[in-house]
């Protein structure tokens, strides 16, 4: 691998692991909603938050095994057709974008197709959310996602470096609206006119099958007005976080259930 490309992968870890624990332990300190059960550092919590990082844990060897080889082919081998003004640094900001455009109709057809939704609702299956959730999926949707993105990047000729910057753009923006941290309520109506923030997204969560079909932006919030799929449902730091009709599982089951009629 290059040792530029490795630089910037070393990098992107460290980014993003760092405004995960900082995240991880801010909500702890100013939660939005209070922590179920006897709070964040009881054991149910502590097993909760096990559960997710053991979901994330089977997908960590994906990423330079599958993810990171399938979208760098895809790269490589992809037709050159872009115009010359579409590189450099304007190019880099119509990139991110274009992918968090192209992310939007991805989550919304893990909603709406019903293959997609038996991987996708092991994400909303949890009855709480935090940071930990953000990084809660099965290996199967991790897969077909990298499958997605390796075809989006050999169609439009998406440079690696703009995939890798986004990827690290996509990480910071889920870890936050995944995350219980209170934000001052004039500071987040100013900032969801931009982005998706935790009054967004936990509304996506709620154990009600017509906001879980909704608010499907993941950086930019303006993709759901645009496309009328935001939630009228305001966010309650009492609404009840998970799959109408569904409940939790261990570990094995989450990962078995896909596969199950």
């Amino acid at each position: 691998m290059d040792l530029s490309l490795q630089a910037l992968l070393a990098w992107k870890s460290v980014a993003v692991g760092a405004w995960l624990a900082a995240l991880f332990l801010a909500e702890r300190l100013v939660p939005a909603a209070d922590w179920p059960g006897a709070g964040p550092w009881d054991g149910a919590g502590w097993r909760r938050v096990a559960r997710n990082f053991a979901l994330w844990a089977a997908n960590v060897g994906l990423s330079p095994l599958v993810v990171l080889p399938l979208t760098a082919l895809a790269a490589s081998q992809a037709p050159h057709w872009r115009p010359a003004w579409w590189a450099g640094g304007q190019g880099l900001l119509l990139d991110l974008a274009l992918l968090d455009f192209l992310i939007y109709w991805w989550h919304r057809a893990n909603h709406e197709v019903a293959f997609l939704w038996r991987f996708h609702r092991i994400h909303h299956l949890d009855r709480f959310l935090d940071t930990s959730t953000a990084l809660r999926f099965h290996f199967g949707e991790v897969l077909l996602s990298a499958l997605a993105r390796a075809a989006v990047v050999f169609a439009l000729q998406v440079p690696l470096s703009s995939i890798l910057a986004f990827e690290a753009l996509l990480l910071v923006a889920t870890i936050f609206h995944h995350s219980n941290l209170r934000l001052a309520p004039g500071f987040e109506r100013a900032l969801k006119l931009a982005v998706v923030t935790p009054a967004i997204h936990w509304v996506h969560h709620r154990r009600v099958r017509r906001d879980t079909d909704s608010n499907y932006a993941t950086v930019l919030s303006l993709w759901d007005p645009l496309f009328a799929t935001r939630s009228p449902t305001p966010r309650d730091p009492r609404m009840e976080i998970g799959v109408q009709g569904e409940e939790e599982a261990g570990v094995a089951r989450l990962i078995a259930r896909p596969f199950r009629s």
